[in-house]
This record gives C-alpha cells, structure tokens and sequence, in this order.
C-alpha cells in the first residue's frame, strides 16, 4: 500500500516519516511555505532519538499525482479543511478506472467526530483513527514527536462501526512497523468520543496558556463537565477519559526532542503558527451543537469557542489571556 498524508502537519508529518523509515511508500501533501520547505528540502523530523531529514515525496494537491489502487488516503487536516480536501481527492481518476471515493479508503486521523460523517458523504469506504501523540508543527519543513518507546497511541477501526473487513489490520500492522502502537476497535468512534472531552481543554490552552492555577484547572473542569453532560443527553457512547490517559501512559512517555521545544496543544500550534483558522467550532462547537439539540446548558463551551475563533481572526498571540479576563468568563 502506498500512503497518501493529505496534510502533512504534526500528526500526518509524523505518521509520513515513521512509515516512510519503516520501508512503506509515502506521499506528503501540503500547501504554501510548508510544502515548498518539503519540497525543496525534504521533511526534517525530530524525535527523541535524534533528528534527521527525509526524502519523502510531497506534492501540493492531487492532480500532481497519479493514484493507485493500492493507495491509502490518510486525512490529517483539521477539520475545517475537510470538506474541501475531500472535495479535491474524490473524484480523482485511479489507474485502471474509476475514481477515489468509489475505490480507495480514506482515514480520518483527526481531532473532533465530524471528520468520518464528511467523509462517508464521498468515499464508500472510511475508516476512523482517534490520535493520541505528542507531536508538534510550528515552522515550514519542520514536525517533531517526543513519544517513545512508541510514537503514539492510533486506534483504527471502520467508521460507523466495525474492524474494517481486514484493511484496517493491514493498516494497524503498517503502523505497529513504524513504531506505533495501533489496537483495532470495532468501536473507535466510542475512543473518539472520548477523545472529544479531553480535547475541550485545547481552547483553554490555546488562549490562556498551561493549565496553572486554580483557576484554569476549575475551568478545565468546567468544560469537561459540560461535555460529559451533553454526551449523556444524547445516549453517546464513550470511555472513562481518565482512563484513557492511563492506558496511554502505561504505552508511552514523553521526552525531549533536541531543538524542537514541546508546543502546546493542537489549537495552540495553529494560534502559533498564524493559520488564520481554528479547529475548535469542531471540538467545544460540537458540544455547544449537540447541547442545543439535547437542552443541556454549555455556557464554558461556549464562551472559549468564541475565544479561540476571535483569536485566530485577530492573530492575537496564544496564551495571551490574562487572569483578570479569564476571571471575567
């Protein structure tokens, strides 16, 4: 299988170098500076283990590449830029007829649970991943991983629901090759729900920085708070989140990466960065969205939606919120 990283940022970039060292056949897609750094230069990729630049191929969008029928497509845009990527990719030609959404999987490595929904309005067949890796991508050419012994925690299973009939098997053991930890779920949407909730507090991070204090901390709880609620209105199925974390922790650790400090959350690396856009009307909008639907109150939710939103159309720098305008909210 050749893998195709549709946004090859910290989770794509880093899932593209890991297989593209493990042998796997690899292509980078991505846009302005970052892919002619990738382009020019190759991707330089950090990981605990020491930093190197690799010659994995990129392109800039799909009509610079002829697709396969062995051709994997790995989304990891934000969710944001889905439907315009899928869009872009669907109805490509594949090598010996027909088009991408009639022939080829796509796989949804992405925060949030709206990712899979977009993609089964295009491609027959969809396949979820609930990403749990420390990775970060702040400059042009450039992503970095500090997990170790495993660079992170991919669940995959078929979306609705399922284990895929054997293609996301064949996707997990590409990924347990490249030093990932990759467990089939038949129930990965359950993991991504629960996901969900832990990602609500990247708004927090992205504005107003660690979560340091009381105040932050009760704030935390507050979005969370909110989320398991509406989760429970709407009869959503999830895991225990905190006992995600232990499983993750008991998988992998986190160190440094020489010359890559660690950023914060996705959220906040997109604040950084200077994207112009922001993921969360697709993570504290989706509890907001289905507190609406259920009647259950999403005040917190809410409030760092419009935050994060207001931020990344101002280019207001990340972490710039002060104690006495948290206090405010």
């Amino acid at each position: 299988m050749r893998y195709i990283i549709i946004g090859a940022g910290a989770v794509g970039g880093t899932i593209g170098a890991r297989l593209h060292e493990s042998g796997r056949d690899v292509v980078l897609v991505a846009r302005g500076a970052h892919f002619r750094a990738l382009h020019e230069r190759g991707l330089t990729f950090g990981a605990p283990d020491g930093t190197r630049t690799l010659p994995v191929p990129a392109v800039s969008g799909p009509e610079e590449l002829e697709l396969r029928p062995d051709d994997v497509l790995v989304l990891a845009v934000k969710t944001q830029d889905t439907a315009a990527a899928l869009a872009a990719w669907a109805p490509r030609p594949v090598a010996g007829g027909g088009t991408a959404s009639e022939r080829l999987a796509v796989v949804c490595a992405q925060n949030g649970v709206e990712n899979e929904r977009l993609a089964l309005r295009r491609f027959r067949e969809v396949l979820a991943v609930c990403v749990w890796m420390p990775s970060t991508h702040l400059e042009p050419g450039r992503v970095s991983a500090g997990g170790t012994p495993v660079g992170g925690v991919l669940r995959i299973g078929a979306y609705p629901a399922g284990d895929g009939g054997g293609r996301a098997a064949r996707i997990a053991a590409d990924l347990e090759r490249a030093g990932f930890s990759a467990p089939v779920e038949a129930d990965v949407m359950a993991w991504k729900y629960t996901k969900l909730l832990g990602n609500l507090g990247n708004a927090l991070n992205a504005v107003a920085g660690p979560y340091e204090g009381e105040l932050r901390r009760g704030l935390y709880r507050r979005l969370m708070a909110e989320g398991t609620a509406v989760l429970a209105a709407a009869g959503i199925a999830h895991h225990d989140p905190e006992e995600m974390v232990r499983l993750v922790d008991a998988t992998l650790r986190i160190e440094p990466v020489e010359g890559a400090p660690r950023g914060g959350s996705s959220t906040w690396q997109s604040l950084a960065r200077g994207a112009g856009s922001i993921e969360t009307d697709y993570l504290n909008g989706e509890i907001v969205l289905l507190g609406r639907l259920h009647g259950v109150p999403t005040p917190a939710n809410e409030a760092f939606q419009r935050l994060t939103d207001e931020f990344a159309r101002t280019g207001r720098a990340p972490g710039g919120l002060t104690d006495e305008e948290l206090a405010a909210i």
